[in-house]
């Protein structure tokens, strides 16, 4: 049961780490969602400050939440941030890369 337990949370905990990295990742790849939010005529350094700024304020934002609501909100990012890794994981798999 304990064995079962670990293996389950280290999945979830694996997901979680590939949701947020692969959020990440998209968010400030030369090609990804800041990119193409600002085109191509904005700096690299102004998108990646302003990509900074908005991981910043989701993980001040995030925090705070669950700290005040630990038991829902809390439990709605993790399996969230679950679901977007197993996608990547997904797309990964299918194609190759992310």
């Amino acid at each position: 049961m304990a064995l079962t337990r670990t293996m389950i949370g280290f999945a979830l905990l694996t997901l979680v780490v590939m949701g947020v990295g692969g959020t990440v990742y998209k968010l400030m790849a030369p090609d990804g969602w800041l990119a193409s939010a600002f085109g191509r005529h904005v700096s690299g350094a102004v998108a990646l400050v302003s990509g900074i700024i908005v991981v910043l304020t989701l993980i001040s934002l995030s925090r705070g939440w669950a700290i005040r609501e630990r038991n829902r909100r809390a439990d709605l990012f993790v399996y969230a941030f679950a679901l977007t890794g197993l996608l990547y994981l997904g797309h990964y798999w299918i194609d190759g890369r992310f």
